[in-house]
């Protein structure tokens, strides 16, 4: 018949074609559904985790009952505390453990560099003389080392070092606080051998090889292209290693030196407050590696940028703390 529209056999008559909505028969009607849904469309619930808070405040709750029962408990001294925490010879006592940590890290960073150096050269005696170093000095206590070098009057009374015309006293030479440099400085330079083998071990060998197509002298090489490249495997365990370093200095006081610990000793031999100048001493201990610990956090930054995405500083978090983050948005709907 002219005018009218067939449908082709076999179509369903709400199927409208392609290029309109099309409908779904189903079991609890027809539902309808529009090509190219957005993502946003879509409800984000967050993933609840009820073992991590019920661990936060089990721990709030032990962190609450311990210091309530450290500030409460008079045996504490906690007077006797605020007295000496800024006590003249507690304070000459902390400037002592300051300049041993900075000599000794020099010293252990300075020959840790040329002992590591040794230690990759093609020469075996070269590297035999560093590995024996190394063995020796990490093979035997600290303690003992320094006890060694405070009796080394004992073996050799008079040091010539070998040439003629000296002759030194060894009992006027090594006082106590020159046994103890040389004790935690060579002992140092044992360890930051390895840490400074294992950074220069960490660039890729094709630097090397590069510098010397350049002209460059094996120094330069080492200096100008792989120890900078190195400093960031280098950087963290020397942050923690002076840390270390400034709590082993603790160990002098059998010396006599007149440390932060050995200051503290001499105090409460006076005045029996044991607890309490301990608790100083451990105050300043804390106050020191926090100080080391936020600039060990900076400079491994900087020896970082570049190579990896940067953790926030500890300025950065608290900002986010105090930034107001909205909800995501839900339920949103495209044009």
């Amino acid at each position: 018949m002219t005018g009218s529209t067939t449908r082709p056999e076999g179509r369903p008559a709400h199927d409208a074609g392609p290029s309109g909505p099309r409908r779904e028969a189903g079991p609890a009607g027809e539902r309808e559904h529009t090509d190219g849904m957005a993502a946003d469309d879509l409800t984000v619930v967050s993933k609840r985790h009820p073992g991590r808070w019920v661990t936060a405040i089990a721990l709030l709750l032990v962190a609450a009952a311990t210091l309530r029962s450290v500030f409460t408990n008079p045996r504490f001294g906690w007077d006797v505390v605020n007295t000496y925490l800024r006590d003249v010879s507690i304070g000459r006592g902390l400037l002592v453990t300051l300049e041993l940590t900075a000599i000794c890290m020099a010293i252990g960073i300075i020959l840790g560099v040329v002992l590591a150096v040794m230690r990759l050269s093609a020469n075996p005696v070269v590297r035999s003389a560093a590995f024996l170093y190394v063995s020796f000095f990490r093979g035997t206590p600290v303690l003992v080392q320094l006890l060694f070098w405070y009796n080394l009057a004992a073996l050799y009374p008079q040091l010539t070092f070998g040439i003629p015309g000296v002759s030194l006293d060894a009992n006027q030479l090594i006082t106590p606080i020159l046994a103890a440099l040389l004790g935690l400085g060579l002992n140092e330079a044992a360890y930051m051998s390895e840490i400074v083998r294992a950074g220069i071990q960490s660039v890729d060998h094709g630097q090397g090889e590069a510098a010397g197509a350049l002209g460059l002298t094996k120094m330069q090489t080492m200096r100008r292209v792989i120890l900078p490249q190195a400093m960031r495997v280098i950087i963290p365990p020397t942050g923690n290693e002076t840390i270390g370093m400034l709590k082993t200095t603790a160990l002098v006081s059998v010396l006599a030196v007149p440390d932060l610990l050995y200051s503290a000793q001499i105090l409460y031999a006076r005045n029996f407050q044991t607890i309490p100048l301990l608790i100083v001493a451990s105050i300043w201990y804390l106050a020191v590696t926090t100080v080391l610990t936020i600039g060990q956090f900076y400079v491994e930054r900087r020896f970082s940028r570049g190579n990896r995405t940067l953790p926030p500083t500890p300025v950065q978090q608290f900002r986010q703390l105090l930034r107001t983050h909205t909800p995501m948005a839900t339920g949103r709907s495209t044009p």
